[in-house]
Protein backbone atom coordinates (compact mmCIF):
# COMPACT_ATOMS: atom_id res chain seq x y z
CA UNK A 1 0.00 0.00 0.00
CA UNK A 2 1.10 3.69 -0.89
CA UNK A 3 0.15 6.71 1.23
CA UNK A 4 1.41 9.85 2.02
CA UNK A 5 3.47 9.26 5.72
CA UNK A 6 5.91 10.95 7.69
CA UNK A 7 9.37 9.05 8.53
CA UNK A 8 11.56 10.01 11.84
CA UNK A 9 14.66 8.22 12.31
CA UNK A 10 16.12 8.39 15.51
CA UNK A 11 19.79 8.04 16.41
CA UNK A 12 21.85 8.09 19.59
CA UNK A 13 24.88 10.61 19.18
CA UNK A 14 28.14 9.54 19.88
CA UNK A 15 26.94 5.75 20.05
CA UNK A 16 30.52 3.91 18.66
CA UNK A 17 32.11 6.28 21.60
CA UNK A 18 30.16 5.25 23.95
CA UNK A 19 30.14 1.36 22.66
CA UNK A 20 34.21 1.93 23.13
CA UNK A 21 34.15 2.75 26.32
CA UNK A 22 31.05 0.46 27.71
CA UNK A 23 30.95 -3.95 28.20
CA UNK A 24 28.16 -5.25 27.01
CA UNK A 25 25.96 -4.84 29.67
CA UNK A 26 26.34 -1.25 29.48
CA UNK A 27 25.06 -1.33 25.55
CA UNK A 28 22.24 -2.96 26.45
CA UNK A 29 21.49 -0.42 28.84
CA UNK A 30 21.93 2.36 26.34
CA UNK A 31 20.06 0.78 24.00
CA UNK A 32 17.35 0.22 26.52
CA UNK A 33 17.07 3.52 27.43
CA UNK A 34 16.58 4.67 24.08
CA UNK A 35 14.02 2.41 23.08
CA UNK A 36 12.43 3.36 26.81
CA UNK A 37 12.26 6.91 26.15
CA UNK A 38 10.84 6.76 22.53
CA UNK A 39 8.71 4.06 22.32
CA UNK A 40 6.02 6.15 24.30
CA UNK A 41 6.55 9.00 22.67
CA UNK A 42 6.34 7.77 19.50
CA UNK A 43 2.39 5.55 20.31
CA UNK A 44 1.13 8.93 22.25
CA UNK A 45 1.13 10.74 18.74
CA UNK A 46 -0.02 7.81 16.70
CA UNK A 47 3.30 6.79 15.22
CA UNK A 48 4.60 3.34 15.14
CA UNK A 49 8.08 2.03 15.05
CA UNK A 50 8.89 0.41 12.14
CA UNK A 51 12.44 -0.93 12.99
CA UNK A 52 14.65 -1.13 15.40
CA UNK A 53 18.41 -0.57 13.56
CA UNK A 54 20.55 -0.99 16.93
CA UNK A 55 21.34 3.20 17.98
CA UNK A 56 18.77 4.11 15.22
CA UNK A 57 14.51 3.88 15.05
CA UNK A 58 12.41 3.90 11.81
CA UNK A 59 9.22 5.65 12.66
CA UNK A 60 6.20 6.21 10.53
CA UNK A 61 3.31 8.65 11.49
CA UNK A 62 0.17 9.71 9.38
CA UNK A 63 0.75 13.15 10.30
CA UNK A 64 3.46 15.56 9.84
CA UNK A 65 2.25 17.86 12.87
CA UNK A 66 1.78 14.96 15.30
CA UNK A 67 5.38 13.30 13.85
CA UNK A 68 7.21 16.70 14.88
CA UNK A 69 5.08 17.31 18.13
CA UNK A 70 6.61 13.62 18.95
CA UNK A 71 9.90 14.92 18.35
CA UNK A 72 9.79 17.82 20.19
CA UNK A 73 8.85 15.71 23.03
CA UNK A 74 11.56 13.29 22.52
CA UNK A 75 14.22 16.29 22.53
CA UNK A 76 12.27 18.31 26.28
CA UNK A 77 12.17 14.93 27.89
CA UNK A 78 16.22 14.46 26.99
CA UNK A 79 16.69 18.08 28.09
CA UNK A 80 20.08 19.81 27.91
CA UNK A 81 21.43 17.61 30.45
CA UNK A 82 19.68 14.51 29.78
CA UNK A 83 21.43 11.11 29.75
CA UNK A 84 20.83 10.61 26.29
CA UNK A 85 21.23 12.71 23.09
CA UNK A 86 19.28 11.82 20.60
CA UNK A 87 19.40 13.70 16.58
CA UNK A 88 16.37 12.92 14.71
CA UNK A 89 15.35 13.35 11.02
CA UNK A 90 11.94 13.73 9.62
CA UNK A 91 10.61 13.43 5.99
CA UNK A 92 7.14 13.43 4.46
CA UNK A 93 6.10 12.20 1.24
CA UNK A 94 4.54 8.74 -0.59
CA UNK A 95 5.68 5.84 1.37
CA UNK A 96 5.27 1.89 0.63
CA UNK A 97 4.15 -0.01 3.25
CA UNK A 98 4.73 -3.69 2.90
CA UNK A 99 4.57 -6.21 5.73
CA UNK A 100 4.94 -3.73 8.51
CA UNK A 101 8.11 -2.09 6.42
CA UNK A 102 8.46 1.53 4.49
CA UNK A 103 10.08 1.93 1.81
CA UNK A 104 10.28 4.85 -0.73
CA UNK A 105 11.87 8.61 -1.69
CA UNK A 106 10.99 9.90 1.54
CA UNK A 107 12.47 7.10 3.70
CA UNK A 108 15.65 7.82 1.51
CA UNK A 109 15.57 11.16 1.85
CA UNK A 110 15.05 10.63 5.99
CA UNK A 111 18.33 9.32 6.11
CA UNK A 112 20.11 11.26 4.38
CA UNK A 113 18.68 14.07 6.37
CA UNK A 114 19.80 12.17 10.03
CA UNK A 115 23.45 11.71 8.21
CA UNK A 116 23.74 15.57 8.24
CA UNK A 117 21.56 16.90 11.24
CA UNK A 118 24.06 18.00 14.22
CA UNK A 119 23.33 15.75 17.53
CA UNK A 120 20.16 17.21 19.72
CA UNK A 121 18.63 18.87 16.87
CA UNK A 122 15.66 18.07 14.70
CA UNK A 123 15.78 18.21 11.36
CA UNK A 124 13.09 17.95 8.71
CA UNK A 125 12.75 18.06 5.21
CA UNK A 126 10.35 20.91 3.14
CA UNK A 127 7.86 18.42 2.49
CA UNK A 128 7.15 18.62 5.86
CA UNK A 129 6.99 21.87 6.38
CA UNK A 130 4.16 21.71 3.51
CA UNK A 131 2.24 19.21 5.03
CA UNK A 132 2.32 20.34 9.25
CA UNK A 133 0.43 23.06 10.69
CA UNK A 134 3.41 25.42 11.29
CA UNK A 135 1.59 27.18 13.70
CA UNK A 136 1.81 24.32 16.29
CA UNK A 137 5.30 23.87 15.39
CA UNK A 138 8.17 26.55 16.61
CA UNK A 139 10.74 25.91 13.35
CA UNK A 140 13.42 27.81 11.12
CA UNK A 141 15.45 26.91 8.21
CA UNK A 142 18.75 25.57 8.41
CA UNK A 143 19.74 25.78 5.12
CA UNK A 144 20.48 24.32 1.63
CA UNK A 145 22.30 20.89 1.50
CA UNK A 146 23.32 18.64 -0.59
CA UNK A 147 22.76 15.11 0.07
CA UNK A 148 24.17 12.08 -1.14
CA UNK A 149 21.99 9.95 -3.86
CA UNK A 150 19.12 13.40 -3.59
CA UNK A 151 19.31 15.42 -6.41
CA UNK A 152 19.80 18.75 -6.59
CA UNK A 153 19.89 21.35 -3.35
CA UNK A 154 17.19 20.50 -0.34
CA UNK A 155 16.30 23.23 2.04
CA UNK A 156 16.04 21.82 5.51
CA UNK A 157 14.64 22.66 8.29
CA UNK A 158 14.97 22.94 12.48
CA UNK A 159 12.50 22.22 14.92
CA UNK A 160 13.16 23.76 18.06
CA UNK A 161 12.62 22.87 21.08
CA UNK A 162 11.79 25.00 24.34
CA UNK A 163 15.06 23.88 25.95
CA UNK A 164 17.43 25.46 22.75
CA UNK A 165 17.53 28.54 20.28
CA UNK A 166 20.32 28.65 17.93
CA UNK A 167 21.12 32.36 17.38
CA UNK A 168 21.70 33.31 13.60
CA UNK A 169 25.23 34.62 12.93
CA UNK A 170 24.25 38.36 12.69
CA UNK A 171 22.84 38.17 16.29
CA UNK A 172 25.69 36.29 17.55
CA UNK A 173 27.89 38.32 16.31
CA UNK A 174 26.86 41.11 17.54
CA UNK A 175 26.37 40.04 21.05
CA UNK A 176 29.60 39.17 21.18
CA UNK A 177 31.05 42.90 19.89
CA UNK A 178 28.39 44.84 21.82
CA UNK A 179 26.67 46.27 19.02
CA UNK A 180 23.08 43.77 20.01
CA UNK A 181 20.44 46.16 21.16
CA UNK A 182 17.81 44.07 22.67
CA UNK A 183 14.33 45.95 23.24
CA UNK A 184 11.41 44.78 25.42
CA UNK A 185 7.99 46.45 26.21
CA UNK A 186 7.39 49.24 29.00
CA UNK A 187 11.55 49.33 29.25
CA UNK A 188 13.39 52.73 28.11
CA UNK A 189 15.11 52.25 24.79
CA UNK A 190 19.33 52.12 25.43
CA UNK A 191 21.30 54.39 23.24
CA UNK A 192 21.93 52.94 19.80
CA UNK A 193 25.52 52.13 18.78
CA UNK A 194 27.05 52.73 15.27
CA UNK A 195 25.43 49.95 13.13
CA UNK A 196 23.21 48.08 15.35
CA UNK A 197 21.47 45.30 15.65
CA UNK A 198 18.11 44.92 16.88
CA UNK A 199 16.84 42.29 19.07
CA UNK A 200 12.92 42.98 20.11
CA UNK A 201 11.99 40.60 23.08
CA UNK A 202 8.84 39.67 24.72
CA UNK A 203 6.78 41.56 21.61
CA UNK A 204 3.71 39.36 19.86
CA UNK A 205 4.11 39.26 16.52
CA UNK A 206 2.15 41.49 14.62
CA UNK A 207 0.89 43.51 17.75
CA UNK A 208 0.67 47.45 17.96
CA UNK A 209 3.08 47.38 20.57
CA UNK A 210 6.10 45.77 17.88
CA UNK A 211 4.92 48.27 15.59
CA UNK A 212 5.25 51.39 18.05
CA UNK A 213 8.27 49.74 18.86
CA UNK A 214 9.96 49.93 15.53
CA UNK A 215 8.15 53.09 14.38
CA UNK A 216 10.42 54.93 17.50
CA UNK A 217 13.90 53.87 15.63
CA UNK A 218 15.57 56.00 13.44
CA UNK A 219 15.64 54.60 9.97
CA UNK A 220 17.47 51.27 9.90
CA UNK A 221 17.96 48.93 7.07
CA UNK A 222 15.05 45.99 7.79
CA UNK A 223 18.02 42.92 8.03
CA UNK A 224 18.77 44.71 11.32
CA UNK A 225 15.78 44.11 13.27
CA UNK A 226 14.97 40.73 14.68
CA UNK A 227 12.58 39.36 17.12
CA UNK A 228 12.84 36.82 19.27
CA UNK A 229 9.34 34.41 19.36
CA UNK A 230 9.03 30.99 20.28
CA UNK A 231 5.47 31.19 18.74
CA UNK A 232 4.15 32.98 15.21
CA UNK A 233 1.15 32.41 13.03
CA UNK A 234 1.97 31.92 9.22
CA UNK A 235 0.50 35.71 8.62
CA UNK A 236 3.01 37.19 10.85
CA UNK A 237 5.90 35.07 10.26
CA UNK A 238 5.16 35.94 6.39
CA UNK A 239 4.69 39.77 6.77
CA UNK A 240 7.21 40.00 8.89
CA UNK A 241 10.05 37.80 7.01
CA UNK A 242 8.90 39.89 3.55
CA UNK A 243 9.98 43.03 5.71
CA UNK A 244 13.33 42.34 5.41
CA UNK A 245 13.93 41.23 9.23
CA UNK A 246 15.07 38.07 10.57
CA UNK A 247 13.41 36.00 13.53
CA UNK A 248 15.48 34.39 16.51
CA UNK A 249 13.19 31.45 17.54
CA UNK A 250 13.23 30.89 20.94
CA UNK A 251 11.60 30.48 24.74
CA UNK A 252 12.68 33.48 26.60
CA UNK A 253 14.82 31.30 28.78
CA UNK A 254 16.53 29.74 25.42
CA UNK A 255 17.29 32.85 24.07
CA UNK A 256 18.61 34.27 27.09
CA UNK A 257 21.04 31.46 27.86
CA UNK A 258 21.89 31.51 23.84
CA UNK A 259 22.61 35.04 24.43
CA UNK A 260 24.74 34.77 27.16
CA UNK A 261 27.02 31.98 25.36
CA UNK A 262 27.41 34.06 23.04
CA UNK A 263 29.33 36.75 24.79
CA UNK A 264 31.26 34.28 26.52
CA UNK A 265 32.85 33.14 23.35
CA UNK A 266 35.64 34.69 21.88
CA UNK A 267 35.35 36.61 18.23
CA UNK A 268 36.34 33.63 15.72
CA UNK A 269 39.31 35.14 14.59
CA UNK A 270 40.61 34.15 10.37
CA UNK A 271 43.81 35.16 11.21
CA UNK A 272 46.31 32.09 11.00
CA UNK A 273 49.82 31.19 12.66
CA UNK A 274 52.88 32.94 11.43
CA UNK A 275 55.62 29.87 11.47
CA UNK A 276 59.29 30.69 10.68
CA UNK A 277 61.16 27.88 8.81
CA UNK A 278 64.33 26.55 10.21
CA UNK A 279 64.68 30.13 12.00
CA UNK A 280 68.12 31.47 11.56
CA UNK A 281 66.40 34.93 11.88
CA UNK A 282 64.09 37.71 12.40
CA UNK A 283 60.91 37.19 10.06
CA UNK A 284 61.30 39.60 7.00
CA UNK A 285 57.82 38.74 4.96
CA UNK A 286 54.72 36.97 5.02
CA UNK A 287 53.21 34.73 2.43
CA UNK A 288 49.66 34.10 2.85
CA UNK A 289 46.67 32.58 1.34
CA UNK A 290 44.90 35.54 0.81
CA UNK A 291 41.61 34.88 -1.26
CA UNK A 292 40.12 33.43 -4.21
CA UNK A 293 41.48 33.68 -7.63
CA UNK A 294 38.47 33.29 -10.47
CA UNK A 295 39.81 32.19 -13.92
CA UNK A 296 37.90 33.76 -16.59
CA UNK A 297 35.34 31.47 -18.71
CA UNK A 298 35.19 29.83 -21.28
CA UNK A 299 38.22 28.20 -20.30
CA UNK A 300 39.84 25.84 -22.72
CA UNK A 301 36.45 25.03 -24.51
CA UNK A 302 35.91 22.70 -21.38
CA UNK A 303 34.25 25.15 -18.71
CA UNK A 304 31.58 27.71 -19.44
CA UNK A 305 31.23 28.68 -15.87
CA UNK A 306 31.86 28.11 -12.11
CA UNK A 307 30.76 28.70 -8.65
CA UNK A 308 32.56 28.54 -5.41
CA UNK A 309 30.79 28.63 -1.71
CA UNK A 310 31.89 30.62 0.99
CA UNK A 311 31.03 29.10 4.43
CA UNK A 312 30.63 30.00 7.97
CA UNK A 313 34.46 29.48 8.74
CA UNK A 314 35.72 31.73 5.97
CA UNK A 315 36.75 29.39 3.26
CA UNK A 316 35.81 28.83 -0.07
CA UNK A 317 34.61 25.46 -1.16
CA UNK A 318 33.16 23.92 -4.31
CA UNK A 319 29.52 23.54 -2.83
CA UNK A 320 29.39 23.91 0.90
CA UNK A 321 26.65 23.35 3.16
CA UNK A 322 24.63 26.27 4.32
CA UNK A 323 27.25 28.80 2.30
CA UNK A 324 27.09 32.07 3.61
CA UNK A 325 27.06 32.84 -0.21
CA UNK A 326 28.12 31.87 -3.37
CA UNK A 327 29.68 33.63 -6.18
CA UNK A 328 29.09 32.51 -9.73
CA UNK A 329 31.42 33.37 -12.75
CA UNK A 330 30.01 32.93 -16.69
CA UNK A 331 29.29 35.08 -19.88
CA UNK A 332 27.53 37.77 -17.57
CA UNK A 333 30.93 37.93 -15.50
CA UNK A 334 31.10 38.16 -11.70
CA UNK A 335 28.12 37.59 -9.89
CA UNK A 336 27.49 37.19 -6.05
CA UNK A 337 24.15 35.41 -4.32
CA UNK A 338 23.51 35.75 -1.01
CA UNK A 339 22.41 33.25 1.48
CA UNK A 340 22.76 34.44 4.67
CA UNK A 341 21.21 37.59 5.88
CA UNK A 342 23.91 38.87 7.07
CA UNK A 343 25.66 39.66 3.85
CA UNK A 344 26.09 42.99 2.17
CA UNK A 345 27.92 44.63 -0.30
CA UNK A 346 29.28 47.93 -0.16
CA UNK A 347 27.43 48.40 2.75
CA UNK A 348 24.05 47.94 1.50
CA UNK A 349 22.11 43.90 3.01
CA UNK A 350 21.08 41.81 0.60
CA UNK A 351 18.23 39.87 0.82
CA UNK A 352 17.87 35.93 0.62
CA UNK A 353 18.85 34.55 -2.83
CA UNK A 354 19.21 38.01 -4.04
CA UNK A 355 22.12 38.33 -6.69
CA UNK A 356 24.20 41.06 -7.33
CA UNK A 357 27.08 41.50 -10.27
CA UNK A 358 30.48 42.48 -8.67
CA UNK A 359 32.38 45.58 -10.02
CA UNK A 360 35.86 46.68 -9.10
CA UNK A 361 36.80 47.40 -5.62
CA UNK A 362 33.16 46.18 -4.11
CA UNK A 363 33.33 45.98 -0.56
CA UNK A 364 31.79 42.51 0.66
CA UNK A 365 30.58 42.15 4.17
CA UNK A 366 29.68 38.63 5.96
CA UNK A 367 29.65 37.03 8.95
CA UNK A 368 32.89 35.24 8.54
CA UNK A 369 35.01 38.53 7.83
CA UNK A 370 35.25 41.04 5.29
CA UNK A 371 36.40 40.79 1.39
CA UNK A 372 36.75 42.72 -1.48
CA UNK A 373 36.70 42.20 -5.12
CA UNK A 374 39.58 43.76 -7.80
CA UNK A 375 38.75 43.27 -11.11
CA UNK A 376 41.81 41.85 -13.01
CA UNK A 377 42.96 41.33 -16.92
CA UNK A 378 45.47 38.69 -18.61
CA UNK A 379 43.24 35.16 -17.74
CA UNK A 380 41.32 35.53 -15.02
CA UNK A 381 37.98 37.85 -13.93
CA UNK A 382 39.22 38.67 -10.95
CA UNK A 383 40.63 38.25 -6.84
CA UNK A 384 38.37 38.07 -3.69
CA UNK A 385 40.64 39.07 -1.19
CA UNK A 386 40.18 38.30 2.35
CA UNK A 387 39.22 35.21 5.18
CA UNK A 388 40.85 32.27 6.30
CA UNK A 389 44.09 31.67 5.20
CA UNK A 390 47.63 29.77 5.84
CA UNK A 391 50.76 31.99 6.59
CA UNK A 392 54.18 31.06 6.50
CA UNK A 393 56.95 33.37 7.85
CA UNK A 394 59.94 33.69 6.01
CA UNK A 395 63.66 34.74 7.19
CA UNK A 396 66.97 35.94 4.79
CA UNK A 397 68.03 33.14 2.90
CA UNK A 398 64.89 31.24 3.10
CA UNK A 399 62.21 30.27 0.94
CA UNK A 400 58.79 28.07 0.21
CA UNK A 401 57.27 26.27 -2.18
CA UNK A 402 53.66 26.72 -3.36
CA UNK A 403 51.31 24.04 -4.92
CA UNK A 404 49.49 20.95 -4.24
CA UNK A 405 51.87 19.21 -2.74
CA UNK A 406 54.75 21.24 -1.83
CA UNK A 407 58.37 19.87 -1.06
CA UNK A 408 58.82 20.83 2.79
CA UNK A 409 58.80 23.49 3.73
CA UNK A 410 55.99 24.42 1.46
CA UNK A 411 52.41 26.22 1.41
CA UNK A 412 49.55 23.55 0.65
CA UNK A 413 47.10 25.32 -1.79
CA UNK A 414 43.58 24.70 -2.22
CA UNK A 415 43.03 21.45 -3.67
CA UNK A 416 38.86 21.31 -3.64
CA UNK A 417 37.78 18.11 -4.68
CA UNK A 418 34.48 17.29 -7.00
CA UNK A 419 32.66 18.54 -10.20
CA UNK A 420 29.51 20.20 -9.12
CA UNK A 421 30.32 23.53 -9.50
CA UNK A 422 31.17 22.96 -12.77
CA UNK A 423 28.75 24.13 -16.13
CA UNK A 424 30.38 22.62 -19.09
CA UNK A 425 30.80 23.26 -22.67
CA UNK A 426 29.18 21.57 -25.51
CA UNK A 427 31.39 19.29 -27.53
CA UNK A 428 33.73 16.00 -26.71
CA UNK A 429 36.61 17.94 -25.50
CA UNK A 430 34.53 18.96 -22.58
CA UNK A 431 32.88 15.56 -22.09
CA UNK A 432 36.34 13.86 -22.25
CA UNK A 433 37.36 16.27 -19.46
CA UNK A 434 34.42 15.53 -17.36
CA UNK A 435 34.79 11.94 -17.42
CA UNK A 436 38.21 12.17 -16.43
CA UNK A 437 38.38 13.62 -13.06
CA UNK A 438 38.79 17.72 -14.50
CA UNK A 439 38.63 20.41 -11.86
CA UNK A 440 39.65 24.02 -11.89
CA UNK A 441 42.62 23.44 -8.67
CA UNK A 442 43.70 20.04 -10.91
CA UNK A 443 44.06 21.94 -14.35
CA UNK A 444 45.11 24.95 -12.86
CA UNK A 445 47.71 24.05 -10.27
CA UNK A 446 50.38 21.65 -9.82
CA UNK A 447 51.93 19.60 -6.79
CA UNK A 448 55.22 21.94 -6.97
CA UNK A 449 54.08 25.15 -8.85
CA UNK A 450 56.23 28.04 -7.64
CA UNK A 451 58.98 28.99 -5.04
CA UNK A 452 59.06 31.98 -3.22
CA UNK A 453 62.68 32.59 -2.04
CA UNK A 454 64.08 36.33 -0.14
CA UNK A 455 67.87 36.59 -0.08
CA UNK A 456 69.80 39.94 0.35
CA UNK A 457 66.54 41.77 0.61
CA UNK A 458 65.40 40.76 -2.82
CA UNK A 459 61.96 38.51 -2.98
CA UNK A 460 62.04 36.34 -6.23
CA UNK A 461 59.23 34.09 -7.47
CA UNK A 462 60.19 31.19 -9.76
CA UNK A 463 57.86 28.99 -11.66
CA UNK A 464 58.07 25.07 -10.88
CA UNK A 465 55.71 23.66 -13.28
CA UNK A 466 55.70 23.75 -17.04
CA UNK A 467 51.84 23.67 -18.15
CA UNK A 468 50.28 25.19 -14.96
CA UNK A 469 51.34 29.11 -14.88
CA UNK A 470 51.76 30.89 -12.17
CA UNK A 471 51.11 34.89 -12.10
CA UNK A 472 51.67 38.00 -10.45
CA UNK A 473 49.57 40.85 -9.54
CA UNK A 474 51.26 43.84 -8.42
CA UNK A 475 50.00 46.20 -6.48
CA UNK A 476 47.81 49.05 -8.19
CA UNK A 477 47.52 47.15 -11.48
CA UNK A 478 44.86 44.92 -12.71
CA UNK A 479 47.35 43.09 -15.34
CA UNK A 480 48.59 39.56 -14.64
CA UNK A 481 52.08 39.02 -15.36
CA UNK A 482 52.79 34.85 -16.15
CA UNK A 483 56.11 34.45 -14.44
CA UNK A 484 58.44 32.16 -17.47
CA UNK A 485 61.42 32.60 -14.98
CA UNK A 486 62.55 34.05 -12.07
CA UNK A 487 60.56 37.24 -11.18
CA UNK A 488 61.24 39.99 -8.36
CA UNK A 489 58.05 40.91 -6.80
CA UNK A 490 57.58 43.40 -3.76
CA UNK A 491 55.39 43.14 -0.25
CA UNK A 492 52.13 43.92 -1.30
CA UNK A 493 52.33 41.90 -4.66
CA UNK A 494 49.80 38.87 -5.11
CA UNK A 495 51.59 35.58 -6.60
CA UNK A 496 48.12 33.92 -8.12
CA UNK A 497 47.97 30.11 -8.66
CA UNK A 498 44.94 27.91 -9.87
CA UNK A 499 42.35 29.31 -7.99
CA UNK A 500 44.59 30.55 -5.20
CA UNK A 501 45.95 34.45 -4.61
CA UNK A 502 48.71 34.48 -2.04
CA UNK A 503 50.27 37.53 -0.81
CA UNK A 504 53.71 38.60 0.05
CA UNK A 505 53.61 41.14 3.05
CA UNK A 506 56.08 42.41 5.71
CA UNK A 507 55.04 41.41 9.41
CA UNK A 508 52.73 42.98 11.30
Amino acid sequence: MTATRTVVFTDLANYTARVASSDREGVRKILKAHQELVHPVIERYGGRVVKNLGDSLMCVFPAATDALRAALDVQDVCGPDGELTIRLAVSTGDVEEIDGDAFGESVNLAARILAKAPAGEIWFSSGTLACMNIAEVPWESVGHFRLKGIPGEQEIFRAVPKHRAWLPAVVGGAARTGGLVRIRPDVPHPRLPPDPVVLFEGFAPGSRDLVAAIDTLPVLDPAALWLATYSITPGARNAWIEAGRGLVIGTPEAVEVALREARGLDSTSTASDTIVFEVRGRVAIEVAVTGLALPAVPLADVVAGYSYDLDATGHWANIADCPLLRLELGSGGVVIQAWDPGVSVNGRRMSSRERVRLGAGDQIDTPAGSYAFRRTEGGYAGVVLGGAGTCRGLASGQAVELGRRPEEPGLALPDRRGQDNLRWCSGARAAQAAAGGFTLDRALLGRRQAQIRIVDGRIDVTPLHDRCPTYVLRTGTATLERTDGVTEIRPGDLVVAGTTAIEVRTPG
